[in-house]
Order: structure tokens, then C-alpha cells, then sequence
């Protein structure tokens, strides 16, 4: 009788030792799948640029106060607020156009502020101004290739190539010969962006770049800007264009005062608001586009 029992005893003991086996192995399986994905996902995740208490003083004027935030691969992040609130200077920075106070900024890591090698920076990470900034003496496509002959060492033929792949893509390939005397603001802006692709960067700087264009001629920039952005360009774009940050945008950046007051993604920044600071701007800019 005891035999049978200690049988009957030991005979789930091994079922349920078996049980409790495929259980654990089910489980390391498991978390050896979701070590993978998070990997996975940090390393989709990690950040090209990142801003660490980042200031900027002008003389007396404190400009930007302990600003941060990140810049992932793919990104399009439009910094919005009013004239004066540190926009185009933060964008300056990140350029190394402007030297910061205090603060960092990494780029893949390392600090740039304590770069010896700004322009070598300026090749990944190069920036397209509002007032065009074109050689007026060059046409078309030798204002496309002078950065891809003098900085990056190509060919002629090869930086020829290069321009006319983008002068292409911004639907400029016909005015190649032309001077920029000979266009409109707005094929100028396109010939800066074309220009400025041409550099193969990973991120491109927008600074306010359809706010110098008669209002005719923003559309057609924004369209090249989100053809950009659904190609999967990196970009961090100054803009008062809010239908543009609204629809292409997957981060917004509401400064005010030299400070990031808010950010998030577009449909919480432009439909719930968390600051009154934002909700104040994004009314007055409401009110304005009505009133135009």
C-alpha cells in the first residue's frame, strides 16, 4: 500500500517537476524575445541629437534657459512660438551658428559643443535660412555642387549628378543655368533645399524657410518639405505655418521666453493643450489666420 502511494506520490511529483519545466522554459523563451525587442526598439529609438541645459546669453538678455529635448532618427520635430522666443537662435546653436552659453549638445553622442571641426558637424547636420542665402553669381546647379565639390572632395561629374538628383526631386532640374536673380522666392527655397540635400545630411535645420515668400509661393515649399518628411528625412523645422506642423509634424515645441513651455505630439500640442502659455499663442494664431 505505501509502495503504491509513494508510486502515485512520485508520479506527480514528475509531472508536475515536468510541468514546471516547460513552464520555465516558456517563460526564458519568452523573456529572451522581449530583451530582443527592447533592444530592438532602443536601439530604433536612440536619439541623433540631444539638447542638455542648453542657455544662450546675448550681453544682458538671457535668450534660451535650460533647454532640453531629443531628436530621433526620421523625426520631424517644428519648434512654434512668437517672434523673440528663442526659436531661431535654439536652431542657430544646434548649428554650432551660435555658440552656446551653457549646456550640450550631442550628436550621436558626443558633446559638439567642444567640437574643433564645426564645419565637419555642418556636413550631417546643415540648416536651409529663411533669406535663401544663394550665391548670386552662380547658377542654379554650381550653387548645388560648390558644398559637394569643395567640402566633400567630389568629382565635377559626380557632384553634377548628386545636384541633379535633388534639383530633380524639388522640381528645379530646368532652371540649372538660371542665376538666382532670375527666380521667384519660392524656386530660390527650393534651390536651398536642393542644395542643401545635395550635402547628404542626416538632419536638415528649417529656419522659418517660407516666411520671406509672398503667400503664393509657400505652398509649393511646404509640399517639397513634406515629401521630405514622408521620405523619412530628419528634420527640426522653426515655422509659423501651424497647418504644416499640425499634419507633418510627429513632435511639436512650443517656446515662449526662451523656454520649451510644451511638447508633444501634434494632435495633443494643437487639440488639448496642457499650458495656458500654449493655449494663448495657438488662439492668437487662429485669430490671425481668420482675420487674414
Amino acid at each position: 500500500m505505501s509502495e503504491k502511494i509513494i508510486t502515485a506520490e512520485t508520479g506527480t511529483n514528475i509531472a508536475d517537476t515536468e510541468a514546471m519545466n516547460m513552464e520555465n522554459t516558456q517563460t526564458d523563451t519568452q523573456n529572451q524575445t522581449l530583451c530582443s525587442e527592447t533592444t530592438q526598439n532602443e536601439s530604433a529609438s536612440e536619439s541623433i541629437i540631444e539638447v542638455r541645459h542648453l542657455g544662450k546669453i546675448f550681453g544682458n538678455h538671457e535668450v534660451l534657459k535650460d533647454i532640453d529635448f531629443d531628436v530621433q532618427k526620421g523625426d520631424v520635430t517644428c519648434i512654434i512660438g512668437s517672434s523673440g522666443s528663442g526659436k531661431s537662435t535654439l536652431l542657430r546653436c544646434i548649428n554650432l551658428f551660435e555658440t552656446p552659453t551653457s549646456g550640450q549638445i550631442f550628436f550621436h553622442g558626443e558633446d559638439v559643443t567642444k567640437t574643433k571641426s564645426a564645419a565637419k558637424y555642418r556636413e550631417k547636420v546643415t540648416m536651409v535660412f529663411q533669406s535663401f542665402n544663394l550665391f548670386n553669381n552662380l547658377s542654379v546647379l554650381a550653387n548645388c555642387t560648390i558644398g559637394p565639390r569643395k567640402v566633400l572632395k567630389m568629382k565635377k561629374d559626380e557632384a553634377n549628378a548628386v545636384a541633379m538628383k535633388y534639383l530633380e526631386l524639388v522640381g528645379m532640374s530646368a532652371y540649372i543655368n538660371a542665376k538666382p536673380r532670375q527666380l521667384s522666392g519660392g524656386q530660390k527655397q527650393r534651390v536651398a533645399i536642393a542644395r542643401a540635400l545635395a550635402m547628404s545630411p542626416e538632419v536638415i535645420l528649417f529656419d522659418e524657410p517660407t516666411s520671406a515668400l509672398d503667400p503664393e509661393m509657400v505652398g509649393e515649399v511646404l509640399e517639397v518639405m513634406k515629401e521630405l518628411a514622408e521620405a523619412g528625412l530628419t528634420m527640426i523645422v522653426v515655422t509659423h505655418e501651424m497647418t504644416f506642423a499640425r499634419d507633418v509634424a510627429n513632435k511639436v515645441v512650443f517656446m515662449d521666453g526662451g523656454v520649451i513651455v510644451e511638447e508633444g505630439a501634434p494632435e495633443q500640442i494643437f487639440t488639448s493643450p496642457k499650458e495656458e502659455r500654449t493655449k494663448a499663442f495657438l488662439s492668437r494664431m487662429l485669430a490671425e489666420k481668420q482675420n487674414a
